[in-house]
């Protein structure tokens, strides 16, 4: 069964981000990733109790970017990750684009999963 990663980042250079993700996702394909999809806020709402920019505690500036990463099974996503932290390509850029310690990510397990013509298996 598929699995994935979900992250949420506050990012406050779209072009060095956008650079990163391109530099990075070829790495994650390499080591067992079906899919990577990385996403810029565009029609994202500011909430009344919380939103995206809440939750990342956004600063003037920053937009939330959403992504995630398909993985065939849970099994080769724990053995990707384990080698996309160990690939030197992987070391973070002079300036990064986000504040790292205000971006979050879990591993999903898909409970629904549907394609326009029908369920995937």
């Amino acid at each position: 069964m598929p699995y994935f990663d979900g992250f949420l980042v506050p990012a406050r250079d779209r072009q060095g981000y956008i650079e990163m993700a391109e530099r990075c996702a070829p790495i994650f394909i390499e080591h067992g990733a079906l899919e990577v999809m990385e996403g810029f806020g565009q029609d994202v709402p500011r909430g009344e109790v919380t939103d995206f920019y809440r939750a990342l505690k956004a600063e003037d500036g920053e937009t939330p970017v959403f992504s995630w990463i398909i993985w065939p099974d849970k099994a080769t996503r724990d053995a990707g990750w384990e080698k996309v932290m160990a690939d030197p390509r992987m070391a973070p850029p002079a300036d990064m684009p986000f504040d790292g310690k205000r971006n979050f990510w879990g591993g999903f397990e898909p409970v629904v999963h549907r394609r326009a013509g029908g369920e995937v298996a």
